[in-house]
C-alpha cells in the first residue's frame, strides 16, 4: 500500500509542478498579448502576477516599464528599467530606454556610461545610437578654461 501512495505522491507532485510552470509562462505570454492589443491595465496585472511567481522574469519588468511610460509615470518606468538591468545587465532595449530617461534628466555622465555599454551590446537597436549621440552633443559640458 505504501508503494502506491508513494507513486501517487510522485505523480501528483509532477503534475502540480508542471501546472505551476505552465501558469508562470502563461502570465507573461498573456500579458504580452494584452500589451500588443493595447489593453495596458490587463497587461499590467498579468505582468505583475508573472513577477509574483517568478521575480527574475526581466521581460515582465520591461513591459511594465513600457506601460508606465505610456501612463507618463516616469518614476515607476525608471524603477522597472533599473530592475531589468539588475537582472539582465546586457538588455539593449533597457539600456536604450535608460539612456532616454537620463537624457531627459540632462544626466550627461550616466548617458555616456550607458552609451559605452550600449555600443558593445547592441544587435537590433544600433541605428538608434546616432539619435543618442546627437542628443548628447546638446548636453556635453563646456570646458571653462
Amino acid at each position: 500500500m505504501s508503494k502506491k501512495i508513494q507513486i501517487a505522491f510522485i505523480i501528483f507532485s509532477f503534475v502540480f509542478f508542471q501546472s505551476i510552470s505552465l501558469a508562470l509562462e502563461n502570465f507573461y505570454e498573456e500579458g504580452k498579448k494584452k500589451y500588443d492589443e493595447k489593453k495596458f491595465d490587463k497587461a499590467k496585472f498579468l505582468f505583475q502576477r508573472s513577477i509574483v511567481f517568478n521575480p527574475k522574469e526581466y521581460k515582465s519588468y520591461l513591459y511594465l516599464a513600457k506601460i508606465y511610460n505610456s501612463e507618463k509615470n516616469k518614476e515607476k518606468e525608471e524603477k522597472n528599467i533599473r530592475t531589468v538591468l539588475l537582472l539582465n545587465p546586457t538588455n539593449e532595449e533597457a539600456v536604450f530606454i535608460l539612456m532616454k530617461i537620463e537624457l531627459k534628466k540632462s544626466n550627461y555622465l550616466e548617458v555616456k556610461k550607458s552609451l559605452k555599454l550600449f555600443t558593445n551590446i547592441c544587435k537590433n537597436l544600433c541605428e538608434k545610437e546616432k539619435s543618442i549621440l546627437e542628443s548628447l552633443k546638446n548636453l556635453e559640458p563646456e570646458n571653462d578654461s
